[in-house]
């Protein structure tokens, strides 16, 4: 009788995957079991601390001839003093390392304060430690605390943020001029909680840093160069070749106008009154506002001399009569003629 035997198997690797899964199963629990015992081992050095301490007050109670209670208070004492020069120290480098990195001083002083009234907090937690409050609920009490502490200084906290980033980030500094959030002055203090613009009417405008963080910032002063548009209308009847040249000839004789870049004259449109032009003239931040006033005074006073009007906006108002027949009589046209000094 024949014997049926056994089909060899067509994957040789099975063998193999199957020691190495056991492998991995036994490096897995051999792990656990590591870590297992790594825990019962802070437990017990955790417990034998403890004990160390609760020795040592014992200790102290029948050396002094005190009361256990007293020497709590007293070792809460010697926690709370070491803790308050270790904070000071602690500040003390912070503030020597912040120096060393150039940081403002108004962020110095808020991550100064930070880490003191953090380190204070550790310190108080433990001085309570010391005495024998349990710290656990006390720990949980703080942290609603401070939750809804957040949640009532949202808008506060929002705005000290933005103060961390515009003084991280420096958008401007102090004695810029800027627009920021729709105000223009120039800069006097950036704050934690707002920054303060000087305007140029010399009346103070405080902004909370968060509506500055969020909204577009211009910094005028940020370059050392700016550059002058002053848009000029001249008649369609006048030589605008002439004109530009006119307008070339004032921004090449301004001492306050840069050679380079060079100055340009550009026509930007056809309007219903004007023929509009641009002298476009580059001058130093600190002298385009004494620039601008001078040229467009020049211009005013240069157009005159040659004959190049400056026409204001004008309308031609066409009026008819109807006769009884319902014919058209003839009337005057009249032109409606905008001053500017109205």
């Amino acid at each position: 009788m024949t014997q049926a035997t056994p089909a060899p198997t067509n994957d040789p690797s099975t063998p193999s995957q199957a020691a190495a899964a056991s492998a991995d199963a036994a490096g897995t629990v051999e792990q656990a079991a590591e870590s297992a015992s790594e825990a019962a081992e802070a437990a017990d050095a955790a417990a034998r601390a403890a004990s160390r301490i609760d020795g040592v007050e014992s200790q102290l109670a029948d050396l002094l001839n005190m009361p256990p209670w007293a020497v709590k208070v007293m070792l809460a004492i010697a926690v709370g003093l070491v803790g308050w020069f270790l904070i000071k120290l602690l500040v003390r480098g912070a503030d020597r390392v912040m120096v060393r990195s150039g940081m403002e001083e108004i962020l110095r002083n808020f991550l100064g304060n930070l880490v003191r009234v953090v380190g204070l907090v550790v310190v108080f937690v433990a001085v309570l430690d010391a005495i024998g409050v349990p710290t656990t609920s006390l720990l949980a009490v703080l942290g609603a605390a401070g939750l809804a502490i957040g949640l009532a200084l949202k808008d506060s906290l929002s705005n000290i943020a933005a103060g961390v980033m515009l003084i991280v980030l420096r958008p401007f500094r102090a004695g810029d001029a800027v627009q920021a959030a729709g105000e223009e002055g120039v800069v006097e203090r950036v704050g934690i909680f707002q920054t303060v613009l000087r305007a140029y009417q010399n009346h103070d405008i405080v902004l909370p840093n968060s509506e500055i963080t969020t909204a577009p910032i211009i910094n005028y002063t940020a370059r050392g160069q700016r550059r002058i548009d002053l848009a000029i209308g001249i008649g369609y009847d006048d030589d605008i070749k002439k004109a530009r040249e006119a307008l070339m000839a004032l921004a090449h004789g301004h001492e306050k106008v840069l050679k380079d870049p060079e100055p340009q004259v550009l026509v930007t449109g056809l309007g219903e009154s004007s023929v509009d032009l641009v002298l476009r003239a580059w001058t130093q931040t600190p002298d385009y506002i004494a620039t601008g006033s001078d040229l467009k005074e020049a211009v005013h006073r240069n157009f005159g001399e040659i004959g190049i009007s400056i026409p204001f906006p004008q309308r031609d108002l066409h009026i008819y009569h109807h006769g009884q027949d319902g014919k058209v009589l003839e009337s005057p046209q009249v032109r409606l003629v905008s001053d500017p000094k109205d």
